[in-house]
């Protein structure tokens, strides 16, 4: 598994479009990432990880625009939301086309998104486009924090092809938000609290 610095985001932004998994950082925790267009990439991430297949990948963005390029249109409720807390500590689960959902193991038609409030994650987002992410552990153990924590929890095959070194990331989990309809739904309470939710909403 090769360490990749801030020089290297064009190298593993190649990686990712040919189909394979890297680690990097994120305002929250370490996360295993590859392009949600890539199935060899989102196979690798359930192997890598032991997740059940039944549990489907979020998406992480550069921008809302990105998002909105995958989706087509979002509710005015997850705009709203989107504008007040991205980047952040946010994830939003929205109604999706078959096809998406499909890519990232969604049964629902719907997909989680979120814009990381994290700088150097973007950087390479906005090379690589958005990608399909979840915490870089093997499931069931507790989240990797830092570059260190990956090299050392996938020591053995098999392993990503590579961990962006971004230093430590200890933030809370992010919030999950069901928009549905012009309502929401919390699915998880995380770094920002049902009030803060609903007074962005007004």
């Amino acid at each position: 598994m090769r360490t990749f610095g801030i020089h290297d985001l064009d190298e593993m932004a190649a990686l990712l479009k040919e189909g394979h998994v890297v680690a990097l950082p994120t305002d929250t925790v370490y996360g295993l990432a590859a392009r949600p267009d890539q199935a060899r990439g989102i196979e690798a991430i359930y192997r890598l990880k032991g997740r059940p297949a039944s549990l489907a990948l979020p998406i992480l963005a550069a921008t809302l625009d990105d998002v909105l390029g995958l989706v087509g249109r979002l509710p005015s409720v997850a705009v709203t939301l989107a504008r007040a807390f991205w980047p952040g500590a946010l994830t939003l689960v929205v109604d999706a086309s078959p096809a998406l959902a499909r890519q990232v193991c969604s049964s629902e038609d719907t997909v989680g998104f979120r814009v990381p409030d994290l700088a150097l994650a973007r950087r390479l987002l906005a090379r690589s486009g958005p990608l399909a992410v979840t915490s870089a552990n093997r499931h069931g153990e507790e989240p990797c924090t830092s570059a260190a924590d990956v090299r050392a929890c996938f020591s053995r095959p098999p392993q990503p092809s590579g961990v962006l070194d971004g230093g430590a990331a200890a933030g809370e989990p992010s919030t999950i938000v069901a928009v549905r309809g012009q309502g929401i739904e919390i699915l998880r309470q995380g770094a920002l609290s049902e009030g803060e939710l609903r007074a962005a909403l007004g």
